[in-house]
């Protein structure tokens, strides 16, 4: 049996807009579906939002992405702060995307292209346990680690 799991990100009203940006940043192929196109009434608010999205790549990439409905939208959870501390990135936040790559050089494009609008967590580059690692927030709230795949030396 084989499993594949894609991160499902869950925006309100960005899904579009965001998944444009992933498809920039990784390629592949893009799938927007709005709420219209399923049945709501074209009036309705929410017609042209998201209610399923996905990018696709050949080299294994996948993100999937919607709007929450704004008649179920509540004010989002607060997400504790990320911080620095003893060379230790510390945050609170539920969970990071992890993007993993064969080389500094390709990782790096996709880091350099993917902190446009970012917020700089940790920049990219040689770290103690990797020949590349970076962790930002995209311009859509969601925070990103990349970093090269390395064998751990234990």
């Amino acid at each position: 049996m084989a499993i594949t799991t894609t991160p499902h990100l869950n925006f309100r009203g960005n899904a579009r807009a965001a998944l444009e940006f992933y498809q920039a940043v990784f390629g592949g192929r893009l799938t927007v579906v709005a709420y219209g196109d399923f049945g709501m009434p074209q009036e309705a608010p929410d017609a042209d939002k998201v209610v399923f999205g996905q990018v696709t790549a050949d080299n294994g990439f996948s993100i999937m992405a919607y709007d929450i409905p704004s008649d179920s939208a509540s004010a989002p959870a607060p997400v504790s702060p990320t911080v620095r501390q003893n060379g230790m990135t510390l945050t609170g936040q539920p969970f990071f995307v992890s993007v993993r790559g064969d080389s500094a050089e390709e990782v790096g494009e996709l880091w350099n292209k993917l902190a446009d609008g970012a917020d700089v967590i940790e920049k990219f580059g040689p770290s103690q346990w990797a020949p590349g690692f970076g962790m930002l927030t995209d311009r859509f709230g969601v925070t990103w680690i990349l970093d090269v795949a390395a064998p751990y030396a234990g």
